[in-house]
């Protein structure tokens, strides 16, 4: 049983205090999470956990803090280089231009520093040290311009209009290079973060089969600890190492770097008596509200009366937003389709000499709000394809209500390389163009498809389909079903403009490399 060891916390008060930490039957002796003590520090060999080995989590840290200092030391070589050399060239080498150079590009660092860009939790991982590059180059700007008022100095305009953009792009490339290789470094199980999943058998398993699917973002699932240890545990083959009690012991004893917290056992006073226990291990605490693939501007944390509420605002598909993206997306499809047009016309006229028939296929597809609309593609199958789809049911290769054939003896010689490349969408400009889909968005669905969605499958119908999207970048043709709706909803529930230049810019290389194309 549970043994409650609170020397700071009279006995009346120790039962208070169990109940409150949701304590169950522990795997051993506990001691109370608010206690100034709340695990015990075990000698060398005593850890409990199985199959535990060297020091990777330390490694981890330790990595972590190279990774930290490299990038600072890259930033502040950058920024001073890059406005030192633009200087000596627009207004010769004297040690006037060398200290505004180093000057500027110091204080350049020292914002993106204010902006959180060097915090570990932001490195490696998500958007936020990009959006600290871009708001340290705006403080920057609004710096030197309090300062040529302020003192009457006469600031260079050449760092101001050129300088400042070149070192944001600078940085922006050099963090985005890092993040890759960390990336690698990550699917291959390198520089991973020791991690435990507590809560709920359901919630664990979802959490772990996320997790998993994504390495990049550097979580190892190395145990978890759940209700009871009566109950069935998890499916996900993860170690059970203790109930929801003995987490402080067991990252005490595992030396894990992070907590994730899954499920609705551990909530308020206990969520935050654990996060006091956890100050104390060094580990993260990491909470996963259950607000499945919502993030971003949509969600907003308020303290409230002592409450943390999180506010979930409702997906746009109306509104100010969404005339923007229809100006973005206007604005690319005539840029688009202007720089392509010779391409577009060579193609046009190699699929009418390689097989009898039209150049382009028009098809009927599902748009927003249910509306059906007649999309353009590149022919890249025999005429009359659609009509043959039924022989060659027997042969598909996809679930859900796809069809994909890797060999389909329907595709021309043309069509194939069109396909691999998806040069065969290029014509569904035409479609951005009219308001019938978006450069960025679900994929297109064919109304039999549509036929089948449940209720939340067809949120996919609240926006505009793209012509790229999540899937598009996520593997194509080589997604399961699941996994293609899945990243399709979370597009609808989080898109802005931010999301979709990240998206296109993605694109680029994926239709170059023809990556999952069929």
């Amino acid at each position: 049983m549970s043994l409650i060891d609170d020397r700071d916390v009279p006995p009346a008060r120790a039962v208070e205090i169990a109940s409150e930490e949701r304590r169950r039957v522990a795997a051993g002796p506990r001691l109370s999470w608010a206690s100034s003590q709340p695990f015990v520090r075990r000698g060398p060999g005593t850890r409990r956990e199985p199959g535990r080995g060297g020091r990777h989590g330390l490694e981890w840290r330790e990595q972590q803090t190279t990774y930290q200092w490299s990038t600072v030391a890259r930033d502040v070589l950058l920024c001073t280089v890059i406005p030192t050399v633009l200087l000596f060239v627009m207004h010769g080498f004297t040690l006037l231009q060398l200290g505004w150079g180093a000057a500027i590009g110091l204080v350049f660092v020292v914002m993106v520093g204010v902006e959180r860009g060097y915090e570990r939790a932001n490195l490696g991982d998500g958007p936020l040290e990009f959006q600290a590059v871009l708001r340290g180059g705006v403080l920057t700007s609004a710096t030197l311009a309090l300062f040529a008022v302020g003192f009457d100095a006469d600031v260079p305009r050449t760092v101001v209009f050129g300088a400042l953009p070149l070192m944001m792009g600078a940085l922006a490339v050099a963090r985005h290079l890092n993040r890759r290789g960390l990336h690698r470094r990550r699917r291959d199980g390198e520089a991973m973060r020791r991690t435990l999943v507590v809560g709920d058998s359901a919630a664990i398993d979802r959490v772990v089969a996320d997790l998993r699917a994504a390495p990049q973002h550097g979580y190892q699932i190395a145990g978890v600890c759940v209700p009871a240890l009566a109950e069935p545990g998890p499916e996900v083959g993860v170690p059970v190492l203790g109930s929801l009690s003995d987490i402080p012991q067991v990252v005490v004893d595992g030396e894990f770097d992070v907590v994730i917290v899954a499920g609705s056992d551990l909530t308020g006073q206990a969520l935050r008596r654990l996060s006091w226990a956890l100050e104390q291990t060094g580990a993260s605490l990491v909470v996963a509200p259950g607000l499945v693939e919502v993030f971003g501007p949509r969600v907003m944390l308020e303290p409230t009366a002592g409450l943390s509420l999180i506010h979930v605002r409702p997906a746009e598909s109306r509104g100010p937003r969404v005339a923007l993206k229809r100006m973005f997306d206007l604005g690319g499809a005539v840029v688009a389709l202007v720089l392509l047009a010779p391409l577009l016309l060579a193609v046009a006229a190699v699929v009418r000499l390689s097989s009898p028939g039209p150049a382009l296929f028009r098809q009927t597809r599902v748009g927003k709000e249910g509306r059906e609309f007649k999309m353009l593609k590149f022919r890249s199958m025999v005429v009359g394809a659609e009509a043959q789809q039924a022989g060659l049911h027997d042969h598909n290769q996809a679930d859900g209500p796809l069809f994909k054939l890797d060999d389909d003896p329907r595709v021309t010689r043309v069509g194939r390389f069109l396909r691999k490349h998806s040069i065969d969408e290029f014509p569904q400009l035409i479609n951005v163009l009219r308001g019938e889909m978006a450069l960025v968005g679900p994929r297109p669905p064919l109304a039999h498809e549509v036929a089948q969605y449940g209720d939340a499958v067809g949120r996919r119908l609240l926006v505009k389909p793209g012509l790229t999207g999540l899937w598009q970048i996520s593997g194509r043709a080589d997604l399961p079903w699941k996994e293609a709706v899945k990243l399709d909803l979370r597009y609808v529930e989080n898109w802005s403009i931010a999301l979709d230049l990240m998206i296109l810019w993605k694109t680029v290389n994926v239709v170059v490399s023809g990556r999952g194309g069929r």
